[in-house]
């Protein structure tokens, strides 16, 4: 198995791929102002297994289409949709996020948990707004600084994974440039990293290590999960994800 292969196995049975809890996103729900009994038409670009598409369906009368890169988290979500009875609601779509080909002004809603770093925020949020209806809504997370300064260890680690992550105001004036009207915006928890996200795959390690022959390849992917873990315990502080909601400005 290559490095990507391994990751999948590693995260492909989560509920959650990234941070994230059932609260927050009924928060992000809220501070969008979406109807619950109007009919919307969602994108959740990046879905994973589906924890957030999953909610969605079952709190707001939507049509859903979840759209990731890798088929076996599709695959996962769909075992997921046909338990919850909700499979009228949603469509999978194996697609990259970066060569999305939906009609113009199709979605009410575009959402995105823990996944725009794949292709950037500035250009993730401004790919995506051609696919937005006027006044549509957008509501992604985003890696984020909390504070103005921080330990220059950690500064360098960021700077190397994810040279844009930035404070808040720096994300919403991307939003504002890329014709946008922030609407609002929170700070993920530690609960949604600890015990929604990190807890849970630290007690799928050493079953992936077995599945895996203890390779070398598979201890190097737990290392540096645990290196993640113990850097977030350290400095959780500093940086977290950043819930951002806005609207497409009507012109």
């Amino acid at each position: 198995m290559n490095d990507l292969q391994l990751l999948i196995d590693l995260h492909r049975h989560a509920d959650r791929q990234g941070p994230g809890a059932e609260t927050e996103t009924l928060r992000a729900i809220e501070l969008a102002g979406l109807d619950r009994l109007h009919p919307l038409k969602i994108a959740d670009i990046g879905c994973g297994t589906g924890a957030a598409t999953l909610l969605l369906a079952r709190v707001l009368s939507a049509h859903i289409t979840a759209v990731d890169l890798l088929p076996e988290f599709l695959e996962e979500l769909q075992s997921r949709v046909n338990e919850q009875g909700v499979g009228d609601r949603i469509a999978p779509l194996n697609c990259s996020m970066d060569a999305l080909s939906f009609p113009p002004e199709h979605f009410d809603v575009i959402w995105s948990e823990g996944a725009i770093y794949n292709m950037g925020f500035e250009s993730g949020v401004s790919s995506w707004k051609r696919f937005l209806k006027p006044g549509g809504k957008l509501v992604v997370s985003e890696i984020t600084w909390l504070t103005a300064t921080r330990p220059s260890a950690l500064q360098s680690h960021w700077e190397r994974e994810y040279p844009e992550i930035d404070v808040a105001s720096a994300k919403i004036s991307i939003l504002e440039q890329q014709g946008y009207c922030p609407e609002g915006y929170f700070v993920l928890p530690p609960q949604c990293w600890r015990e929604n996200y990190y807890r849970p795959m630290q007690r799928r390690f050493d079953e992936f290590l077995e599945r895996n022959d203890r390779s070398e390849q598979a201890k190097a992917i737990v290392a540096a999960e645990k290196h993640e873990i113990a850097l977030y315990e350290q400095y959780q502080k500093y940086y977290g994800y950043g819930v951002y909601v806005a609207k497409k400005c009507e012109v």
